[in-house]
């Protein structure tokens, strides 16, 4: 039986009082990892300054656990990549950080390309902290089927807008399967554990937003108070 993923959260998160701890590895293990749990992030990259009203929907069907093919080819290092998630209450670009993690970052860009993210939801929503997604079965328990690593620098700070992978507290530095993060407090006070997937360079507006849809009183385990949809993931190179 796999356990949620967790972020793992050594200092107590001010606002909201809570621990949060996590673990992810970079070998072939299947792809159930524990629940993660949502950071706060630094100041918002750039907004999309359209709004971000969400449409009322249904929480869509659990996909498989696992079964991704593991990427075997890195990104153009050249080249830049962003990753718009078209969600249920608007758009959210995030721009990949392959200098730093760049196993993290082509296995991200290849899951938005397969689909394996579309029709996934934000199953963890801690307000005016973080919202983690990017598990298939909606549980904080699933994954890709496969994970990768790489260990992020000492000096690495999950402020808002920062994106960042989960992973289990046994699992060492740098682990990351699918799930994610992305910041919406000033500063989760992590410490550099999480593999740092990139930044949020338009719509963090709309990741803010979503950021209020968690269940106060559910306290760290930020049950959503609807459903929140990611519709679709789409890659762009330039």
């Amino acid at each position: 039986m796999s356990r949620p993923l967790t972020l793992l959260l050594c200092a107590l998160a001010v606002s909201l009082g809570l621990v949060a701890c996590g673990g992810d590895d970079d070998s072939d293990s299947g792809g159930a990892k524990a629940t993660e749990a949502a950071e706060p992030a630094q100041e918002p990259s750039e907004d999309s300054g359209g709004g971000s009203a969400c449409a009322t929907v249904d929480q869509p069907a659990a996909k498989p656990d696992g079964g991704a093919e593991k990427p075997t080819r890195a990104l153009d290092p050249a080249a830049t990549y962003e990753v718009v998630l078209k969600t249920s209450c608007g758009d959210i670009t995030i721009r990949l950080d392959q200098k730093t993690s760049p196993k993290t970052a082509a296995s991200f860009a290849e899951l938005a390309r397969s689909g394996f993210l579309d029709g996934t939801v934000f199953h963890r929503i801690v307000p005016d902290f973080v919202i983690q997604g990017g598990d298939p079965t909606g549980t904080g328990t699933g994954g890709p089927g496969y994970s990768t690593r790489d260990t992020p620098p000492k000096d690495t700070v999950y402020t808002k807008g920062v994106v960042a992978m989960a992973k289990t507290e046994i699992e060492p530095a740098g682990t990351a399967g699918s799930q994610f993060y992305i910041v919406t407090a000033p500063d989760a006070g992590l410490p550099p554990d999480y593999a740092v997937l990139g930044e949020v360079v338009k719509g963090q507006d709309v990741a803010d937003a979503i950021g209020q849809l968690g269940d106060p009183a559910s306290g760290g385990a930020g049950t959503p108070l609807q459903p929140v949809v990611i519709e679709r993931a789409v890659v762009r190179e330039s």
